[in-house]
């Protein structure tokens, strides 16, 4: 039977697929293996040797590395919990399958049985009696004192990054870990845990371009959510008073290294709270994490020392402008005023972001932002960027609204929620106009969001918290494409 092959298709690859033929010829097709039994796992043995030294155990794992020695070969055999030696002796396993052993290649899948022991160099091993090829690998994997270090090809074929890189696979075990404790703080708090649509008519709850699609059934556009906010908010108004949802939101928008356009995060609503329960939640949720993950409040992030066991800083934008920018825009009431400043600055403003709220804010992202490497939250977001966050009555040009930044990155992003149909109405009108100016990220009207809050919604806490950007600052990890294990990637010219 012709057998089509790889393009890449090269010398060593021939040689191991005249390996695979020559097992199928003598009946030993490791493809038709469906299942194999094992009693311990390599930590099992390393862990508790004094408990398993002497004793048979039987493991599996993928064969990185041999080591031949006449009639005898080592070997190291990894499985998902690390690495352990064996001790392959033709006097042990008989001639014939020693010789079949000798043609093994690094990569394949091998299950094996033997006596658990220690080298006289003190390395804990297993001398084995019987082994069973259980997968062949076709395609040899990167050279091991190269390893895999190309970035790209790396994000594009995780799964040989995840075999050569072990370093990475625990990073998506802690990714893992953060994610079951995130639950169980929320679940020990009385929230249950909801899901909402990812297809949406109206996109809402975040400032973002989103991915159009068509359902052809239905001729209708739709698009693939940028935030699970409106969804949630009505669920608060039929009465579930504590809900949270993580999963998958998609922008369309640009790639870097804080930025990938399917992204998870986690929201929350809590009614009868404010913004200020919202930041004691995410001070201490985000505590707890660390505490149980790494067993530890102070952590290392690229070089900077980061300290979350302090209470974290509360700070007001405009106190944060002028701090690190030196401008008091207490002082600055008018638009003329604010734009003159930021001239003075010689700071750009995007068209239609000219009023004063959108310059303190633009003040904030250009001066302040970069300075936040321990946790901070800053509190009090003007309203022109905070569309459905409630005002503060004191001073109705600011919003009872914070995000929360480490290491300069935004991690959260909180409110206290507007339940105002009235208010909520002429928020979208403004969202509107933006949008028929030009800008694509502004919200959509939707009337039957409104609708909800007509009916009345509770005072209400809100939370989202990005936890990819989460992940990357308690694994120290560089890029959000570290922490991602199918980061978005460009076609292969």
């Amino acid at each position: 039977m012709e057998t089509s092959l790889p393009a890449d298709f090269n010398e060593l690859m021939k040689v191991r697929l005249e390996k695979l033929e020559k097992l199928k010829e003598e009946g030993r097709n490791p493809f038709e293996i469906t299942r194999f039994e094992r009693t311990h796992f390599t930590s099992d043995i390393k862990e508790k040797f004094e408990e398993h030294e002497g004793r048979s155990v039987t493991i599996a794992g993928r064969l990185m590395a041999k080591r031949g020695h006449g009639k005898a070969t080592f070997a190291d055999l990894n499985d998902r919990f690390g690495k352990i030696q064996i001790y392959v002796k033709q006097d042990e396993v008989g001639e014939e399958n020693y010789e079949l052993f000798k043609t093994i290649d690094i990569g394949d899948i091998l299950g094996v049985t033997g006596e658990v022991f220690k080298t006289h160099m003190g390395e804990v091993s297993i001398k084995v009696t019987e082994f069973k090829l259980l997968a062949k690998s076709i395609r040899p994997l990167p050279e091991k004192w190269h390893g895999l270090k190309d970035v790209e090809i790396r994000y594009r074929e995780r799964y040989t990054d995840l075999i050569m890189n072990p370093e990475v696979k625990r990073t998506f075990e802690i990714r893992s870990s953060i994610i079951k404790y995130m639950r169980r703080y929320l679940d020990d708090k009385g929230f249950i845990e909801v899901e909402t649509p990812i297809l949406e008519t109206i996109p809402g709850g975040a400032n973002a371009r989103p991915f159009i699609t068509h359902h052809n059934a239905l001729d209708i556009d739709m698009y693939l959510r940028i935030a699970t906010e409106l969804r949630l908010k009505r669920l608060i108004v039929g009465g579930f008073e504590k809900v949270y949802e993580i999963g998958k939101q998609f922008r369309n928008e640009g790639i870097d290294i804080r930025h990938n356009p399917e992204f998870t995060t986690i929201e929350l609503y809590q009614a009868y709270a404010n913004y200020e329960d919202m930041m004691d939640l995410t001070e201490n949720m985000i505590k707890n994490i660390a505490q149980n993950v790494l067993g530890t409040l102070n952590i290392t992030y690229q070089g900077k020392e980061i300290d979350l066991s302090r209470p974290w800083e509360r700070l007001t934008m405009i106190d944060a402008v002028k701090r690190y920018a030196g401008v008091d825009f207490n002082e600055i009431d008018t638009d003329e005023d604010a734009q003159k400043v930021a001239k003075e600055h010689n700071l750009e403003l995007e068209p239609g972001k000219t009023t004063r709220g959108h310059i303190i804010n633009a003040f904030f992202e250009e001066y302040a932002e970069h300075e936040l490497i321990n946790p901070t939250f800053i509190i009090n977001y003007p309203v022109e960027v905070s569309p459905l966050a409630k005002r503060i009555p004191e001073d109705p040009r600011l919003t009872y609204r914070f995000e929360l930044f480490i290491n300069a990155m935004e991690m959260a992003n909180a409110f206290s929620e507007l339940n105002d149909p009235l208010d909520q109405r002429e928020r979208f009108i403004e969202q509107v106009k933006a949008r028929e100016a030009g800008d694509e990220e502004a919200n959509m009207m939707d009337e039957d969001f409104l609708k909800a809050l007509e009916y009345g919604m509770p005072p209400t806490g809100g939370l989202g918290i990005g936890i990819d950007r989460l992940v990357m600052i308690l694994t120290d990890s560089y890029s959000i494409r570290d922490v991602i294990l199918f980061p978005t990637m460009k076609l292969k010219e």
